[in-house]
């Protein structure tokens, strides 16, 4: 069994807020929107296994370092990752690409500031955005989630409030 804390969208905001989280997960899955590497130290200092995207504001030094998509297993569910992914029946182009040659079961993706959790029937999988945990944007209240993969299963999910944006 593995805890996943999934992410996105912090705009370079170093989130001391999400660390009890950490100290209580398996693993890290970024989805995108970093803004900058040294928002990540958190993360990577934990020593826990780090997975992430980049995102449609991330510069170079971090598209370097981190794909554009992700396709993994873990525990028996197979994962796709992209920053810029929609949401069922409104997946972008290449989020349809992505789920139709990958066939993952879990789909993740960010930008959109709001957080979604939804079956999509009609490709077989589960759809999940963290929202924001970061401070820019539209979005009201900041976000992450938190969840368990086993025997190909995902159960627990929770969703982790951060506060209002803006109010540090």
């Amino acid at each position: 069994m593995k805890k996943i804390l999934l992410v996105s969208d912090n705009h370079g905001h170093h989130a001391e807020e999400l660390l009890p989280h950490i100290d209580h997960c398996d693993q890290i899955w970024h989805a995108g929107d970093i803004g900058d590497m040294d928002s990540l130290d958190l993360f990577v200092s934990s020593g826990k296994p780090f997975r992430a995207v980049y995102g449609n504001i991330d510069s170079p030094q971090i598209r370097y370092k981190f794909p554009e998509s992700l396709t993994f297993s873990e525990e028996g569910v197979k994962v796709g990752m992209l920053h810029i992914g929609g949401y069922p029946g409104r997946y972008s182009s290449k989020a349809k690409s992505l789920i139709q040659n990958e066939k993952p079961n879990l789909f993740i993706s960010g930008h959109s500031h709001i957080l979604k959790v939804m079956p999509d029937e009609k490709n077989n999988l589960l759809h999940m955005n963290p929202g924001a945990y970061g401070h820019q944007g539209f979005h009201i209240i900041r976000t992450a989630l938190i969840f368990q993969i086993a025997n190909a299963k995902i159960s627990n999910l929770n969703v982790i409030e951060l506060g209002r944006r803006g109010i540090i």
